[in-house]
C-alpha cells in the first residue's frame, strides 16, 4: 500500500498523519511535543486506539523526523520507507511567492526561508523539517501547503492596507490571512453536505478556536478574512488581542514604561485576547463555567467580535448561502454559535436551536432557512494529504 505523510511543524512541535492510499484511510498519527525543551516526548496512536508514547530527546526537528520514521517500521505501519510516496507539510506563510500549494525543491525551499519575516516564529520550523525529510527521503516528492495560498485570490480593495503605498510596493505590507488550509476543506465538504456547487455558493466560515478568523468564501475563493498581516489582528483570541487601534499601543507602552515593541506584541499576543479580559482563562470551557461577570464578559465580546466581521462580510458579499462553524470552539460550543446564530437571525437565518445543542458534522438551521448554519469539522491533514497526491502525480 502506498502511504502520505502529512506534517504540520511548529516552532517547539511536530504533528503528523500517515495516509493509506487510494481509500485515505489514517493508519497513525501523534506529536512530538516540546521541541528543543527539556521533558520532550514523541507519541504514536493507531486506528485501533492503541497509543504509545515515551519521554525523549528531541533537540531539533530533523531528530523528530528520524523518530517518526524509526517508529513506523518499529510498530510495522510500514515494512519499508519506500512506501512514503509523498509528504506534506503545512506552512504558515507563503507571502504572494505561493499562491497554491507547490512540489518543494531546494529553491522553492529557500523560498520559505526566505518568506522568514512574515511567519518567524514558523516558517523556519517548517523549513528545517522540510530539509530533514529531505535528507532521510531522497526522492520522495515534499509538497508545501501554505495556509496563505488561499487568500491569495482577495483583490487589493481587501488585502492593502491604508498606509502609504510605497510600504506594499517595497515590503509587501498587506493582510495574508491564515488557516486557508482549514478554510478550503470546510468549503468544499459544506458545498458537499449542501449538494451545492461549491462556484455557486457564498459562505462564512467562523473558524473558531484558540486562535480564530472568519473568512467570507464566494464562488469557491477567499474574498476577505479578518486575519491580518500576521494572525494577531481580527476578532478576540484564546490569548490574542486581534484588532487593537494603535495609538493605544503606544499610549500602554508609556504609560507601562514598555520600551520595546516586541514586549508589546507579546502581550498582545499572549496575555491579551479572552485571558487578558477575563483575567480567569483563555479556554471557552473555563470561562462557560466560570460565575464570574468578567468571565461572561469575555464571551460576550468574542461573539461581538465575530459578529462584526461576519456581518460585514455578508453585506459585502450580497447576502450569504451558508454560516459555517468549524474548530475547537466552533465545533464544541453550542451556546457560543447559538449566540452568533441569534445575531443572524434578521437576516434570515432560522436557527434549529434543539440540533445546535449537541455537536458533530451536521445542520443546525432549519427546513427553509434563507441562510443554512452548519457544524463541519475541519481535517487540515486531509487537505494536506489531496494536496500531494495532486501534485505529486499519484492518483
Amino acid at each position: 500500500m502506498k502511504k502520505v505523510l502529512a506534517i504540520n511543524s511548529g516552532s517547539s512541535s511536530f504533528k503528523y498523519k500517515l495516509f493509506g492510499l487510494p481509500d485515505e484511510t489514517v493508519l497513525a498519527e501523534g506529536l512530538g511535543d516540546r521541541i528543543g525543551l527539556a521533558g520532550s516526548t514523541f507519541e504514536m496512536k493507531f486506528g485501533n486506539g492503541q497509543k504509545y508514547c515515551e519521554e525523549v530527546a528531541l533537540p531539533d526537528q530533523e531528530t523528530a523526523v528520524k523518530i517518526l520514521l524509526d517508529w513506523l517500521k518499529k510498530y510495522d505501519v510500514v515494512n519499508d520507507l519506500t512506501e512514503i510516496v509523498g509528504v506534506g507539510h503545512r506552512i504558515v506563510s507563503g507571502g504572494e511567492e505561493f499562491t497554491d500549494s507547490a512540489i518543494i525543491d531546494e529553491k522553492n525551499l529557500q523560498k520559505i526561508f526566505d518568506l522568514t519575516d512574515y511567519a518567524p516564529l514558523h516558517n523556519p520550523a517548517e523549513g528545517r523539517g522540510i530539509k530533514a525529510f529531505m535528507n532521510l527521503l531522497p526522492g520522495v516528492p515534499q509538497v508545501g501547503v501554505f495556509d496563505t495560498s488561499f487568500h491569495q485570490t482577495m483583490d487589493e480593495v481587501h488585502y492593502l492596507y491604508s498606509v502609504p503605498f510605497e510600504y506594499y510596493e517595497k515590503y509587501k505590507a498587506r493582510k495574508y490571512g491564515a488557516h486557508g488550509t482549514s478554510v478550503r476543506y470546510v468549503a468544499n465538504r459544506t458545498a458537499e453536505l449542501l449538494h451545492r456547487d461549491l462556484s455557486d455558493l457564498k459562505m462564512i466560515i467562523c473558524h473558531l478556536g484558540s486562535g480564530a478568523s472568519i473568512t467570507a468564501v464566494k464562488d469557491g475563493k477567499s474574498f476577505d478574512t479578518s486575519m491580518g498581516f500576521s494572525p494577531l489582528a481580527g476578532v478576540t483570541m484564546g490569548t490574542r488581542s486581534g484588532d487593537v487601534d494603535a495609538s493605544l499601543i503606544q499610549f500602554i507602552m508609556d504609560k507601562e514604561g514598555i520600551k520595546n515593541i516586541d514586549d508589546m506584541i507579546d502581550i498582545l499576543n499572549h496575555k491579551s485576547g479572552l485571558l487578558g479580559i477575563s483575567g480567569i482563562s483563555s479556554d471557552m470551557r473555563d470561562l462557560e463555567s466560570s460565575d464570574t461577570k468578567r468571565g461572561k464578559l469575555a464571551r460576550d465580546i468574542f461573539v461581538n467580535r465575530v459578529i462584526r466581521y461576519a456581518g460585514s462580510y455578508a453585506v459585502e458579499m450580497g447576502g450569504i448561502d451558508a454560516l459555517v462553524f468549524t474548530a475547537g470552539i466552533g465545533e464544541h460550543d453550542a451556546n457560543i454559535r447559538a449566540g452568533i446564530m441569534k445575531l443572524f437571525e434578521c437576516m434570515g437565518l432560522d436557527p434549529d436551536f434543539e440540533a445546535n445543542k449537541t455537536n458533530g458534522e451536521k445542520l443546525i438551521s432549519k427546513k427553509g432557512s434563507k441562510i443554512a448554519a452548519l457544524i463541519v469539522p475541519t481535517d487540515e491533514e486531509l487537505m494536506i494529504e489531496r494536496d500531494v497526491v495532486r501534485l505529486a502525480h499519484l492518483d
